[in-house]
């Protein structure tokens, strides 16, 4: 008679992504209308005029007009602003030794593996990590190397 409720997972992996973390608080953006308008035509949304955004912990609900002239609401990534690429590169370049690198190394990969980014900022994502790790690595040598002389 009765469907047995749903299982949820009471073990969720914590600190997988950034917003978990509390290391990114994309809740706490104003987002304009002018830079979700950028991000939805990126993505290849014909708009013709957004109507409102609401941004929650995870995820953002923009109500738009599309080119037709239907009003449409569907929620996105934080992604896919610019902002969110932004904040990560201020994460990467403000870690200080290799273990922090590691950790925002380490959610990197899953943000990868897990979530679709754009292909541009995917990159820079990877190269601005690659650009630290080479920083540290040779902040440690010059430190290893001033301590012999």
């Amino acid at each position: 008679m009765f469907s047995k409720p749903r299982q949820i997972k009471k073990y969720r992996r914590k600190g997988r992504n950034f917003i978990a973390t509390n290391k990114i608080k994309p809740e706490q953006w104003q987002i304009s209308n002018r830079e979700a308008d950028q991000a939805l035509k990126i993505k290849g949304y014909q708009i013709k005029q957004i109507k409102k955004i609401h941004c929650l912990k995870h995820q953002v609900c923009i109500s738009y007009w599309d080119a037709a002239g239907n009003v449409c609401s569907s929620f996105f990534s934080y992604r896919i602003f610019g902002r969110w690429q932004k904040e990560v590169e201020s994460l990467i370049y403000t870690c200080q030794a290799l273990k922090e690198w590691a950790k925002i190394n380490y959610v990197m990969k899953h943000e990868f593996a897990y979530y679709s980014y754009p292909t541009e900022i995917e990159d820079a994502l990877r190269a601005a990590l690659e650009n630290r790790l080479q920083v540290l690595k040779l902040t440690i040598q010059q430190a290893v190397y001033q301590s012999f002389y």
